[in-house]
């Protein structure tokens, strides 16, 4: 392969989803309803202060609409939650139907039985080519160990397994 090649989408696509991560909902009330998406980016940044990171790409349609909130949530599905993720990720419709969730005093939407959860505003975005990297400062969490996470790899939905 010539250079050129390497470094098409469909290319960068393929290698980028050899490694495996965990699938999020980055929601937040708006107008009193919940809107939100699925984002595999998410990174655990510092522990001093509380920082995590989120990749956004710049042709999504919701993103501009939640990152004047003053709260977003970030929820860690579960393997339970592939339907709720396509939904979350899907282009129309209702993302939130028959999706349980709760919203924060402060207007963060929370995925219900989730993996973990992150209650978490806007420190910093960086904008990184076709993506803003959004650093989020955490204000609340929490996890449920007993919930096994959703893994998306190689363009598809996994679940772990012990070794």
């Amino acid at each position: 392969m010539t250079i050129d090649q390497t470094l098409q989408p469909t290319t960068l696509r393929r290698v980028f989803g050899a490694f495996p991560t965990g699938v999020t909902a980055i929601a937040a009330l708006v107008d009193g309803s919940p809107v939100g998406l699925a984002a595999s980016s998410f990174t655990p940044v510092s522990l001093d202060p509380p920082l995590v990171s989120v990749c956004v790409a710049h042709s999504s349609t919701t993103w501009p609409v939640l990152r004047d909130r003053p709260r977003l949530g970030v929820s860690v599905l579960g393997a339970h939650h592939e339907r709720a993720c396509r939904q979350l990720a899907a282009r129309d419709g209702d993302r939130f139907a028959s999706l349980d969730w709760r919203a924060t005093p402060d207007g963060a939407v929370l995925v219900e039985d989730a993996t973990a959860w992150l209650d978490c505003s806007i420190e910093q975005l960086i904008r990184a080519g076709d993506h803003d990297i959004v650093l989020l400062r955490v204000h609340e969490l929490d996890a449920d160990a007993a919930v096994p996470p959703l893994v998306f790899h190689a363009s598809g939905f996994r679940r772990l397994e012990a070794a």
